[in-house]
């Protein structure tokens, strides 16, 4: 198992991606007119709402102020994804395990055809690792993920990235997947009173916990349920990483372990091909260049701000089959990081 560090290889078959900006290329604008950039985020509770909001600043300044760009929030992941491809919004809150399923038409995306062109591969953001959390009176019961195998579980709100890699994890390890759906404000209580046996949380870049789930271990005690050595290796073998997360940085009392074993996803605010490549390229290196202040601002961005290019390359790989922006390609090219291999989109 490897530990935890900010620029560790995320070796998962899901296309990871965080996006960037979308916006049509109607005429050019008059001197008292701004264009819109609509970047459509997760509920406003979620950590990819925050983070976006934190850089409207400097991707309207990347763009000479011709932009307001505006941070709408969507119930889930998966329906930031389809606004953007819909056309109700330009960039798409996104991550790997999200583009993989997109491009198989799987999960969320089965029987979906979308409007306006589907998400590419524009900017990766930020590191997430789920894991499996239970009450600590209730804890004597679970020794392995397995142990959770068709119990009622909040694997966090139905199509959120995290939810989709759970569902994954379960696939590979033969698991059935039963998941109940609460308001997350509410997990303390579901788990108390046993209405669920467990709850999927996550870390930001090994830190930062959702907001709610530092609600609930301030309201009661938890125990982590890492998984067992035999589930780590069948992960393993699937393409899937597992890293530890300290959960003394995690949490603020002890869980029960030592190091919390979890498995990693990358986000991304992706954006459709038909975006401008100018828009897409100086967004992106307007981020590269604020990366340090960035990570000062938000730990999430620590990961990125360590090894910006190396976190574009392996987004892309992650899925690469998925085609790539023309901005972000423009960007990778001068960064001497571009992989012939890859798809410029169309």
């Amino acid at each position: 198992m490897s530990k935890f560090k900010p620029g560790y290889k995320l070796a998962v078959s899901a296309a990871a991606v965080a996006g960037v900006f979308a916006i049509a290329a109607s005429g050019p604008a008059s001197a008292q007119e701004r264009n819109s950039i609509r970047w459509a985020t997760s509920s406003v509770d979620s950590y990819g709402y925050k983070v976006a909001a934190s850089m409207v600043k400097i991707a309207e300044e990347a763009l000479g102020g011709k932009y307001t760009i505006t941070v709408n929030p969507y119930p889930s992941t998966t329906g930031a994804m389809k606004a953007a491809m819909d056309g109700t919004a330009e960039i798409g809150y996104t991550a790997d395990v999200g583009m993989t399923e997109l491009y198989a038409g799987e999960g969320g995306f089965k029987n979906y055809t979308a409007a306006k062109g589907k998400l590419v591969h524009a900017w990766y953001s930020y590191p997430m690792e789920s894991f499996m959390a239970t009450s600590a009176k209730e804890a004597g019961k679970y020794k392995c993920w397995g142990d959770f195998s068709g119990k009622p579980v909040f694997y966090t709100t139905a199509g959120f990235m995290n939810w989709l890699n759970f569902m994954r994890i379960h696939k590979v390890l033969g698991n059935q997947f039963k998941h109940v759906q609460i308001d997350a404000k509410t997990n303390s209580d579901a788990l108390q009173s046993g209405t669920i046996a467990g709850s999927v949380a996550y870390t930001t870049a090994g830190r930062s916990l959702a907001p709610y789930w530092k609600e609930t271990e301030v309201r009661m005690d938890l125990k982590v349920i890492n998984p067992c050595p035999a589930e780590i290796a069948k992960l393993k073998a699937a393409g899937l990483a597992v890293v530890d997360v300290d959960p003394k940085v995690a949490f603020s009392k002890d869980v029960g372990v030592t190091q919390i074993q979890a498995v990693p996803i990358l986000f991304a605010y992706n954006v459709r091909a038909d975006m401008a490549e100018d828009v897409v390229y100086k967004m992106l290196s307007a981020f590269y260049k604020n990366r340090e202040s960035l990570a000062k601002s938000d730990p999430g961005f620590t990961p990125m701000a360590k090894d910006f290019i190396g976190m574009q390359v392996q987004g892309i790989s992650a899925n690469p089959d998925i085609p790539v922006h023309s901005g972000m390609a423009r960007f990778l090219k001068e960064q001497k990081a571009w992989n012939d291999k890859w798809k410029i989109a169309k």
